[in-house]
């Protein structure tokens, strides 16, 4: 895709002046740049309201405990050197893998063979100061932020005594009722600068373990189903199919289970919308698998800075990338975004299969949006500014977006492409997010900046609000 088509309608904003970067944050003319950005965005997201839509989130649902790392792995001497493994099978195992993780930034989900381990962290935690419950998994997380939005939902899920308890009380559950106790994930959070041993943490992040046997199974997904054609969604939402990655399934069972999720994609009229939420995967097996099953059969796709990379490796050369850059640059994302938009736009739309129609990076510093124009997707600044928006909220804790607790972390300005010649555009603070088309008009981008929380309430969930709020405006 020439990025040297760039339409003149780039909406060249911004210029980041170059003091926001110093970490006095409190500074007063700082702060009044700031505020100048977050006006301009807050006029944008104002503009457009969430129309009636109904919005079908599947799969799962688990009780997430949430805990400082410091308080469980961090009393603990720190291993020699990070290590990566597909599962955890010994504490030793778990040390290694978390400093790998830690030391990059980066979030990252593993199955826990040794259940005694398991056992043990869950009851270490739920002593620790602070430790907490809250609803987890990705599509109850998502489907939280479209109730709150104002969307109605129909939700693939479990109905345990804890899901119906913590669940927003406008979201239809659609699962069978079970007693006894719920899946619980173990969310292990970290700040930025935080250190253990000679490790460092770049930014602020979680690193997730479990021990669940219910959720990869994706066991909702047939009385799911049974509820799709009375709600009738504008949008289906597909997510947490990480819980399948390296899940100790029988022999083509796996593939049993994603072919139920592909024939329930695919049974949809194409006036549904289909969005895949990708997640942390490393099993090249399940990747494969996923884009064999389900990526094909989806029109829209979410992903953060190192699944982006992760599905462009395994299209393009057939491996995964374990470990990404945490803040990569604009220029590197847009073409790889540009790469699997360009193979997957071509997807012949037969057997229910569908082309890509949108995507959406979200990262730690920025917000993009890339759609095909004459799509039915709509808002794209808005969607992008929303999104970005909800990244601070979210993290803060806050709906109210407090500039003391804020920062930029992009440059003044970003390439187009790492092509040579690419384009460049800036920013300027009363028109914080840039968009612009390509292809001849054919692909529109906009990317918009993240007021980047330093004052950090939560790391897990965070795409999953992110992205939603993005879809919200757009269907």
């Amino acid at each position: 895709m020439a990025v040297g088509r760039v339409s003149t309608a780039v909406s060249v904003a911004v210029l980041l002046i170059a003091f926001w970067y110093t970490r006095d944050e409190g500074h007063p003319i700082i702060h009044k740049n700031l505020q100048s950005i977050l006006d301009a965005m807050l006029e944008v997201e104002e503009q457009h309201a969430v129309g009636e839509i109904r919005i079908a989130v599947g799969y799962g649902a688990c009780k997430d405990l949430f805990v400082r790392g410091s308080h469980i792995l961090g009393v603990m001497q720190a291993p020699q050197r990070p290590a990566h493994f597909s599962r955890v099978e010994s504490l030793q195992q778990l040390k290694e893998m978390y400093a790998l993780f830690f030391s990059a930034g980066s979030a990252a989900e593993r199955y826990v063979v040794n259940e005694t381990l398991f056992s043990e962290m869950i009851t270490a935690a739920e002593a620790a100061p602070g430790c907490y419950s809250a609803l987890g998994g990705n599509a109850p997380v998502m489907a939280s932020r479209f109730a709150k939005e104002g969307a109605k939902v129909l939700l693939a899920a479990k109905r345990s005594p804890y899901i119906m308890q913590e669940i927003h009380p406008d979201i239809i559950v659609g699962g069978g009722d079970v007693d006894g106790a719920d899946d619980i994930h173990l969310i292990l959070e970290y700040k930025t600068g935080e250190k253990w041993g000679s490790y460092e943490a770049p930014r602020a992040n979680r690193f997730i373990v479990h021990s669940d046997d219910s959720n990869p199974t994706l066991s909702s997904v047939e009385e799911f189903g049974g509820h799709l054609p009375s709600f009738k969604p504008h949008l289906l939402v597909v997510g947490g199919l990480q819980m399948m990655d390296n899940f100790p399934f029988q022999s083509g069972r796996r593939q049993e289970r994603l072919v139920a999720v592909r024939d329930q994609m695919s049974s949809l009229p194409f006036k549904t919308r289909i969005h895949f939420e990708m997640a942390s995967f490393t099993d090249t097996e399940l990747l494969n698998d996923l884009i064999e099953y389900v990526v094909p059969y989806a029109d829209s796709l979410g992903m953060n800075e190192q699944e982006l990379p992760n599905l462009y490796s395994m299209m393009k050369y057939g491996n995964v990338s374990l470990v990404s850059d945490f803040n990569p640059r604009v220029a590197v994302v847009l073409d790889q975004m540009r790469e699997i938009f360009e193979r997957l736009g071509d997807t012949p739309e037969v057997g229910g299969k569908r082309r890509l129609t949108r995507l959406h990076l979200h990262t730690l510093a920025y917000q993009a949006i890339m759609v095909r124009k004459g799509s039915p997707w709509i808002n794209s600044m808005a969607a992008a500014t929303k999104a970005a928006l909800t990244a601070n909220r979210h993290v803060c804790g806050n709906s109210k977006i407090n500039l003391r607790n804020a920062k930029i972390l992009m440059d003044d300005g970003f390439t187009l492409s790492q092509e040579a010649g690419a384009g460049r555009v800036m920013f300027d603070n009363q028109h914080p997010v840039a968009c612009w088309t390509e292809d001849d008009g054919n692909i529109e981008i906009c990317v918009a900046p993240v007021l980047v929380c330093t004052s950090v309430r939560h790391t897990a969930g965070g795409g999953d609000n992110i992205s939603a709020a993005g879809l919200v405006l757009q269907v």
